[in-house]
């Protein structure tokens, strides 16, 4: 994450291996426990964005962003939704999760060498067994409430989180899923705005 955020002290959350059937809510009730500093402002990316939702419930948090995320179940991409409630995430080949191709730069809105760099390295990271629980988790995640005090950042080309149910506070023009890395300058400025207003 290449967000430049002076005068704010960043923490990064480790993931935690994730326990049989569990929920996105009791993963987020163990997973707080990394978030030492009272009345935080925290900062959800893609999946994260949604445990973030879901610490917000448990903690409280003075501001929140979501990068690339979403605030409730009901702004997931329905076919995308369907396909992971049928669990057909099951069958993805490993080699097919671990490794980039032209169809994940595609999907993922890697265009440039240094993005397609960097969505191979982090695909190569994949814990793959968490990556499945993670769809699996998101398919049976019932938030319907969007969480206050909390700002929503999604680019205009995102395909990994594409839904016109969705309806960002920043729409970041051309932004991909990795926008995070390619694009943190205006991210980095608009995160400032709100944590600073």
């Amino acid at each position: 994450m290449n967000l430049q955020l002076p005068g704010y002290h960043k923490v990064f959350i480790s993931w935690i291996p994730a326990l049989p059937n569990e929920s996105i809510t009791a993963y987020a009730g163990r997973i707080k426990s990394q978030i030492t500093t009272q009345d935080p402002y925290i900062i959800g990316l893609s999946f994260g964005g949604i445990v973030a939702v879901e610490v917000s419930k448990q903690i409280q948090v003075t501001k929140m962003i979501l990068i690339s995320s979403v605030r409730t179940k009901d702004e997931l991409n329905k076919i995308q939704f369907f396909f992971m409630k049928l669990g057909l995430y099951r069958i993805i080949p490993r080699a097919l999760i671990k490794r980039a191709n032209f169809l994940t730069y595609s999907y993922f809105g890697a265009r440039s060498s240094i993005d397609k760099k960097t969505l191979t390295t982090l695909l190569h990271h994949t814990d793959v067994p968490f990556f499945r629980w993670a769809l699996k988790s998101i398919a049976h995640w019932d938030n319907r409430d969007a969480p206050e005090k909390t700002i929503q950042i999604h680019g205009t080309a995102d395909r990994v989180i594409a839904s016109r149910r969705l309806h960002p506070d920043y729409r970041i023009r051309g932004g991909g899923h990795l926008m995070v890395f390619n694009k943190a300058d205006t991210i980095s400025k608009i995160i400032l705005h709100y944590f600073n207003d």
